[in-house]
């Protein structure tokens, strides 16, 4: 006798099947499972997934939009010092509040693992304390990896490479960076060497805010694919934004592409974010900023959708939900072959699960029982409709669920009914 039993489901890649669960893995996938469980969901006609994956988030900030005000202008800029203002502010509570509230928004929605830029500029590290919090107690149910960031730059404050270094003494996952916000380009591709070789020498990941500009000048992704070489990163390496590179000439990509695909390291752009920051200086034509996703793809270099913002100093919008930023990243990048369409889906599924590294995704035996059946019939047409949750299965127990045409819940992008449970908010 299982645990729970999803019948009847139809899986990413077409094939229907049961999945049977016990405990906190999936421990069969058969076309029919003729066992009894304690308790059956009826996935007959639905698309059966692995959770969502976020590899590129601000949970510090979230739901903090207003707060102290309105970004005005709308830039990457003025966030950043609205940002700077909320900081020194907010409370560990405060923090640790929001965070959880999004949390709980994300699970009902399939998203089950995020990585979150945790900022490390200040030296109280209020955040960095306030996100370690969040990550033990969402625990039960999302998979939070944090990045040490110093979101003013590594050099740029007297204190930003020391609170880098406290902060993964205090327990923090990924190095983090922002070479393009350095005083200087030197400085910049300095900051990009420095960060990688502390990865190397923890066996750390490596996240890089890199080139998020409209400057075609600013090529610190091409020191970063260099660096990741040098020590070996591979995929544990990832570079996020890479937004100047939409305004790069192409000659001078022809070269930076098989660089970076050398390297083996990941690409994360953030397409919500990315279309609405970028191009603010622009009168007509006007850039939208997205990296060149489908070209890096070609050569054989993850690419994975990132969130990056909800509510918050950079993004007034946002619903916690992968496929809305798989839907702007589809028409952006201008993905719309039915092969294209798909992957957008495995962009914030499975190769996103790959480049957060983690362990024991999918949907097979030994696996993590986590699992989100949606009220549609295949990849394609989840990314469409953006379907409503009819359950959400985190690490064996179910833990949201929607009523079955209730759609008004996955378009307004509210969340379903989620359960407390191990005194965690879920």
């Amino acid at each position: 006798m299982f645990d729970l039993i999803v019948k009847g489901g139809t899986l990413p890649n077409g094939r229907v099947a049961d999945i049977a669960i016990a405990g906190d893995r999936i421990v069969a996938v058969e076309p029919q499972i003729a066992a009894t469980a304690a308790r059956t969901i009826d996935a007959t006609g639905d698309l059966v997934s692995p959770p969502f994956v976020d590899p590129h988030f601000h949970m510090d900030a979230t739901l903090s939009y207003g707060l102290p005000r309105v970004n005005a202008s709308g830039t990457l800029l003025e966030g950043i010092a609205l940002w700077g203002e909320l900081r020194d502010i907010a409370t560990v509570e405060d923090m640790v509040t929001r965070a959880v509230a999004y949390c709980d928004w994300a699970a009902s929605t399939g998203l089950l693992a995020i990585r979150t830029h945790v900022d490390t500029t200040p030296d109280h590290l209020r955040g960095v304390e306030a996100m370690l919090e969040v990550k033990a107690r969402v625990a039960p149910y999302i998979d939070l990896q944090l990045v040490a960031f110093p979101q003013d730059g590594l050099y740029r404050t007297a204190t930003g490479r020391a609170n880098v270094i406290r902060a993964l003494d205090m327990g923090v996952d990924v190095v983090g960076g922002i070479p393009h916000f350095e005083r200087t380009m030197q400085d910049g591709a300095d900051s990009v060497r420095d960060l990688a070789r502390i990865a190397a020498d923890r066996g750390l990941m490596l996240d890089l805010h890199c080139d998020e500009t409209d400057d075609p000048h600013s090529r610190h992704v091409e020191t970063l694919a260099a660096e990741v070489t040098r020590h070996g990163l591979g995929a544990r390496a990832a570079g996020s934004h890479l937004t100047s590179m939409h305004s790069m000439d192409n000659y001078y990509v022809s070269k930076l592409l098989p660089l970076i695909a050398e390297s083996g390291m990941c690409a994360i752009p953030n397409p919500l974010i990315n279309i609405t920051l970028q191009g603010r200086h622009d009168t007509y034509p006007k850039r939208r900023g997205l990296t060149r996703v489908k070209e890096m793809q070609a050569l054989g270099i993850p690419v994975g959708w990132g969130q990056d913002c909800v509510l918050d100093p950079w993004y007034s919008l946002g619903t916690a939900d992968m496929l809305d930023v798989a839907f702007m990243g589809l028409h952006v990048a201008q993905m719309t072959h039915p092969t294209e369409m798909a992957r957008c889906f495995e962009m914030v599924t499975s190769v996103n699960a790959r480049i957060m590294g983690l362990a024991d995704y999918g949907l097979a035996p030994g696996c993590v029982a986590s699992l989100v059946v949606l009220d549609a019939g295949n990849p394609t047409e989840a990314v469409r409709l953006r379907p409503a949750r009819l359950a959400v299965v985190a690490k064996g127990q179910v833990i949201s669920e929607t009523p079955r045409g209730d759609a008004a819940l996955s378009i307004a992008g509210r969340p379903g009914t989620v359960r407390r449970r191990h005194g965690a908010a879920t």
